[in-house]
């Protein structure tokens, strides 16, 4: 049994990483190569397909649910007729480019999307039920619903159009009926979308089919099977993990209709997607080739195999097979190699192979796993294909500026990474090895500055200078107790963070001014142990005008005020709080089974409904 666990440890990454790819085509300027037909897909994936780390997906589904059955019960006293003048928009990462969320308002109604589990028995899968209500909000006095959808899901919101994601499927709806207008079916996963100047784009996962990979038919618009063909189907010319293909789609809001679509082929690694103003970028992770892997570790340490165990992989390694056929060669060649050790010999084979092992793996911890990604632009042309050592956070992890793409990583998960990539997404300059012994936990990027959260036993807050993209480098550094998981700027020289020191949500106000020495001026810990803010920024809310910021938890929604550079808690509200949007100078705190209306002036209470 010793033996056979040993065999699995050396071969670890023949049995969960996908076998590699390695194509050469230098006069391909953006590195991505589209199949001329489902014969050299077929031929393709016959050489390099193979098992990946199946990582969960980020999917699109409802963040946390909200539900409760409830009856109107608006208020009767009449007020006079007022104009909206200003309301909120759902926190995103780029202002301008909408991304789903279970609330939205566009300044006289709120819209909220509600699900409910209802649970079987233990250990199935429990259907999910749920609606969708509009309230008509402005004024807040008279709230009240107007219509309720018989479904759930985030939504994205686009002058009268409302739409509906789940993880099968798209709905768009009439907001003044309402009436569906139109129904996308997806065949495989929803993993993101967004909304910009009309459109939504969407990118959705489906596993490859080896015997007919392509056409590939990732969804149906109104019953009728759209197709992308083989011309649009695009594989890198570097190395990637290939089992599924991801698709990025352009839809019409109003109609519908499908105006642009490209796909490529990847691994079902954990995926990030990152929109800017100029393009779209997809991210997966996926890892180096396991027979690789396993041959260089033999050479680094001929001392401990025989020669003949060497011999036998190298000669593997020049076949022409397979990468996932070299592993199970050279999994073999371990048994054996086990096989003929004596009891002793094997024990003391089984602890030094463990201890380099661990050391190989620290050692090339930026040549083990990678995220590759793939740019579009709008019109959804290849505009590159790049990589880089690491695993993203999440989309904050990536941002564009002024033609350069900027990364953050977690390499080997005990220590960190920033990349700055070209318009080609090639590096030209970069920041390796910070935080160490530590993750990242929150990345924000604001123009020329980035801020860096890193984590284990303190929490230190970095400041990056990316003023020259060719030389980033660290400006400051502050360690606090704690952790902050999000970063939002709040002024040009004022960061937030919301984080956890002790169990308890805890508040940060960062002073930036002096990059050099970043300081945290003040702080504030909720009694409570969790806020949706720490792992969904659509949860966060800011009213600049009134220099307050919301945060909901399990106990209730809280209002701060930040003026004068002190966190201050202006308002708690005891429901189980979800969202807070503002319309003039209302702010509306959305539960799970209500929604109650605040003066922010007075913070006097206006108006309340049951949902």
């Amino acid at each position: 049994m010793r033996g056979k666990a040993v065999i699995l440890v050396i071969v670890a990454f023949t049995i969960v990483v996908s076998a590699a790819i390695l194509l050469q085509n230098p006069e391909d300027e953006t590195g991505l190569k589209v199949f001329s037909s489902s014969d050299e897909f077929r031929e393709f994936l016959s050489k390099y397909s193979g098992g990946v780390v199946t990582y969960p997906l980020y999917t699109l589904a409802v963040e946390k649910s909200i539900s409760g059955e409830g009856v109107a019960t608006p208020t009767p006293a009449p007020t006079p007729e007022l104009s909206v003048e200003r309301h909120s928009q759902t926190n995103v990462q780029v202002v301008g480019i909408d991304e789903p969320d279970i609330v939205k308002t566009d300044g006289k109604h709120i819209f909220v999307s509600k699900t409910s589990y209802h649970y079987i028995q233990p250990r199935i899968m429990p259907p999910v039920k749920g609606e969708t209500v509009a309230i008509a909000a402005f004024p807040p006095q008279n709230m009240s619903v107007e219509w309720k959808i018989d479904r759930a899901g985030n939504m994205l919101l686009h002058e009268n159009i409302l739409l509906l994601l789940t993880r099968d499927e798209l709905r768009a709806y009439n907001i003044a009926e309402p009436e569906e207008i139109w129904k996308v079916e997806l065949n495989g996963s929803l993993i993101d979308a967004r909304l910009y100047d009309g459109k939504v784009y969407i990118v959705t996962s489906n596993a490859i089919n080896p015997v007919d990979p392509c056409p590939i038919r990732p969804l149906s618009v109104n019953g009728k099977v759209y197709e992308i063909g083989c011309s649009r189907i695009y594989h890198p010319t570097m190395p990637v993990s290939v089992d599924t293909t991801y698709s990025v789609v352009t839809i019409d809001l109003e109609s519908g209709r499908v105006e642009d679509s490209a796909s490529f082929v990847g691994s079902a690694g954990y995926t990030v997607v990152y929109m800017s103003k100029n393009g779209i970028y997809v991210t997966y992770n996926a890892y180096t080739d396991p027979a690789k892997l396993a041959y260089d570790f033999v050479k680094e340490n001929t001392d401990l195999v025989p020669d003949w165990v060497v011999e036998r992989i190298e000669k593997l390694m020049n076949y022409d097979i397979s990468s996932r056929a070299k592993s199970v060669e050279i999994s073999v060649i371990m048994e054996q190699l086990m096989a003929s050790l004596g009891k002793d010999e094997r024990l003391k084979f089984e602890n030094e192979y463990w201890n380099r092992w661990t050391d190989f793996q620290k050692k090339h911890a930026r040549e083990i796993e990678k995220t590759y990604i793939a740019k579009f632009s709008l019109n959804l042309e290849p505009e590159g294909v790049g990589e880089v050592p690491g695993r993203l956070l999440n989309q904050f992890s990536l941002d564009e500026f002024e033609g350069y793409l900027r990364v953050a990583t977690t390499v080997g998960g005990d220590e960190n990474d920033l990349y700055v990539l070209d318009d080609d997404l090639k590096v030209v300059g970069s920041i390796k090895g910070f935080g160490l012994e530590e993750r990242i936990y929150a990345v924000r990027f604001v123009g020329e500055k980035g801020y860096i959260v890193t984590f284990r036993q303190t929490d230190p807050f970095f400041v990056l200078d990316l003023s020259d993209p060719e030389k980033p480098k660290i400006a400051g550094e502050l360690k606090i107790p704690g952790f902050s998981s999000y970063l939002h700027p709040i002024s040009e020289n004022l960061v937030l963070g919301i984080g956890k020191e002790d169990e308890y949500v805890k508040v940060s106000l960062f002073d930036v001014s002096n990059p050099e020495n970043p300081t945290e001026i003040d702080r504030y810990t909720l009694r409570e142990f969790w806020s949706d803010v720490l792992n969904n920024h659509h949860a966060f809310l800011l009213d600049k005008e009134h220099e307050i910021f919301f945060l909901p938890a399990v106990n209730g929604g809280y209002v701060f005020s930040y003026s004068g550079g002190e966190i201050g808690l202006v308002k708690a509200v005891s429901i189980n709080a979800q969202r807070a949007i503002y319309i003039n100078d209302y702010l509306y705190i959305i539960g799970i089974d209500r929604i109650t209306a605040y003066d922010e002036n007075t913070w006097e209470q206006v108006g309340e409904i049951e949902i």
